[in-house]
């Protein structure tokens, strides 16, 4: 059961690779129209330009549109900001305190990438012009009493108007205030609509960009409620947004409103070639109204940095939700993860320096805690063993009526009292155990780098031998961890299937071998961590048994216990009694379906 399940949630958990397959008509769509916008603004931009340098009424935008750019560094101990003057805006933010694949400090905007912030003003009766396209002054650097820096761009306007951008960046934080000043905003703004177009493009950070992919997605916070999207195409938001962030698997940029957008929409595309160091493009448009004041300010803050839970809880409610701990239909673990499973790690890793040794100290716990479970069902496996030779006998007289040979089989069970599912239910209950640490491991930003054993990357999968060519459905690589993994995972299946009554289904018993290969090509592309943790819950598991087997549980007892049970008066529960009544019917029925025609009645 804990073969079959798992296997299920890790078809599911690929799924969205299959939708974005399917939906790759409408992603071509979806670029069809994004291209069209891009064109008709171009045309417009053009046809602006060409006024500008005609009309009398609009020179003070002039020196904007033909203007030089001019590149200016901020950083502080975190991250390194590159501003441009062309658009009054980030062109290329890395963050120092980590690496790339390829040892190089990850870039979450890069030069020459589609990622710019957008807006249109209005430079001449029935003109507009796009922020992006025109040249603000040069820049204004200043630094603050409290060692922040301000960097400021205002735009050429003419008289009785003004627009500045002002960045803001503190020390140690990966946050960004960004603050738009506007003057005379009804000159500047339709109706002051506020309308922020926001392209991103998101690289390949981690070594399997296949997988990176999978685990990107958007966030955000609409009407204080978290949502995400990592598969649909497009999205529309009707109710006021918070926040929103376009993430990878360790990484996120995020858009805080502290006055919120009234509404929006969301376009995503996932890069599919192979050959591709992109993970995922997004187009979002927000909406927000300036207040009719002679000036006023639209305040805003860029979130550029790690998916580290500690340091997302203080930026903006709901923001640790970017990271996928457990959520959509498997948001019933992460309760587990924040309460649980992260506490106890920390505890273990702020004394082992290790995070192997760290992840095998959390397995012990986890295990310890689970013991009793695991007692109860091997106990229950135990008493099934004992067992094995009267069901064996009781085959042999009734046959091969499979009717009769479960009935007989529920009443042995009764009569010695054991429960057939005993072992069964016990396991069901840590499943939801393993998919928590699925997604924590999957998410734990600081197992990226950390080496364990002939592991370089406990957040990546482990290769002991790289193929130079792709087998499809497995990779091109051997997993060495996710061997053990697998291997252990089939002596497991081998003893639970010695421990049973032998099993009539052709299924059943040919599971122990099928279960393998389908473990075998899900575990080759999962992180180190995860693979590690497995083989280890899966060592300590066969050490269990054996010594539960060898020299905790007494098989004499058990026996002497079953026959004591079986002497005692049995009470039938309405269960057990409507059981038997379906059981006996069923038999009947196919009695009755055995007599020639003209004998049934």
């Amino acid at each position: 059961m804990l073969g079959v399940l798992l296997f299920i949630y890790l078809f599911i958990s690929t799924k969205n690779s299959h939708e974005l397959e399917a939906q790759r008509k409408r992603e071509a769509d979806s670029i069809a129209v994004v291209k069209a916008k891009q064109a008709v603004a171009a045309h417009a931009k053009d046809t602006t330009a060409m006024a500008m340098r005609t009309a009398d009424t609009a020179t003070g935008f002039n020196k904007a549109i033909g203007g030089t750019e001019q590149l200016t560094t901020v950083e502080n101990e975190l991250i390194k900001v590159v501003f441009s003057n062309k658009g009054g805006q980030p062109v290329s933010v890395e963050l120092k305190q980590f690496k790339a694949y390829d040892s190089t400090l990850v870039k979450l905007i890069s030069p020459g990438t589609e990622n710019h912030l957008n807006y249109s003003i209005t430079t001449a009766p029935s003109q507009v012009a796009s922020i992006a396209d025109l040249y603000f002054n040069n820049a204004q650097l200043v630094k603050n009493a409290d060692g922040s820096q301000t960097i400021s761009y205002q735009l050429p306007t003419p008289a009785g108007e003004s627009l500045v951008h002002q960045f803001t960046i503190r020390p140690n934080d990966y946050l960004v205030d960004w603050n738009v000043v506007i003057g005379n905003p009804g000159a500047l703004f339709y109706q002051n609509n506020f309308n922020l177009t926001w392209q991103s493009q998101l690289e390949k950070t981690q070594r399997n960009v296949s997988y990176e992919r999978r685990l990107a997605g958007i966030s955000y916070y609409e009407d204080n409620q978290f949502d995400y999207m990592v598969a649909k195409t497009e999205r529309t938001l009707e109710k006021p947004v918070q926040w929103l962030a376009v993430s990878q698997q360790f990484f996120n940029m995020t858009l805080i409103a502290k006055d919120g957008f009234s509404s929006g929409v969301i376009h995503l595309l996932k890069e599919t070639a192979d050959s591709s160091t992109g993970v995922e493009r997004a187009e979002v448009g927000l909406q927000a109204k300036i207040p009719a004041l002679a000036a006023t300010v639209v305040p805003m803050q860029m979130y550029y940095g790690p998916n580290d839970f500690h340091i997302l809880e203080k930026q903006a409610p709901g923001m640790t939700h970017i990271i996928d701990l457990g959520r959509g239909i498997y948001s019933f673990v992460r309760p587990i993860n924040v309460y649980v499973i992260m506490p106890v790690f920390s505890f273990f890793k702020q004394h082992i320096a290790s995070y192997g040794l760290a992840i095998l100290l959390l397995t012990l716990f986890i295990r310890l805690f689970t013991s009793p479970l695991v007692y109860s069902s091997y106990l229950s496996g135990a008493k099934m063993k004992a067992l094995r030779p009267e069901i064996e006998a009781m085959k042999k007289r009734v046959g091969n009526d499979q009717q009769q040979v479960g009935m007989e089989q529920m009443k042995l069970f009764r009569e010695a009292g054991v429960n057939p599912l005993g072992g069964c239910i016990p396991a069901l209950l840590q499943i939801p155990i393993f998919f928590a640490l699925y997604s924590f491991f999957n998410s734990n930003i600081g197992l990226r780098g950390e080496s364990f054993l002939w592991s370089h990357d406990l957040s990546s999968f482990d290769s002991i031998l790289n193929f130079g060519f792709s087998i499809p459905g497995y990779g091109d690589h051997i997993s060495l961890f996710a061997l053990c993994a697998v291997v252990t995972s089939f002596l497991i299946s081998l003893y639970g299937m010695s421990m049973t009554p032998d099993q009539s289904n052709p299924a059943m018993k040919y599971m122990p071998y099928i279960m393998p290969v389908f473990l075998l090509l899900f575990f080759n592309t999962l992180p180190s961590a995860l693979t590690w943790y497995y083989t280890v819950s899966n060592v300590i598991t066969l050490s269990l048994q054996f010594v539960i087997q060898h020299y905790i549980i007494d098989h004499e007892k058990i026996l002497a216990k079953l026959k004591e049970n079986r002497n005692k008066p049995k009470t039938k529960s309405k269960w057990q009694e409507r059981l038997e009544q379906m059981q006996e019917a069923q038999k009947t029925a196919q009695q009755v379906q055995k007599r020639p025609p003209n004998t049934r009645k």
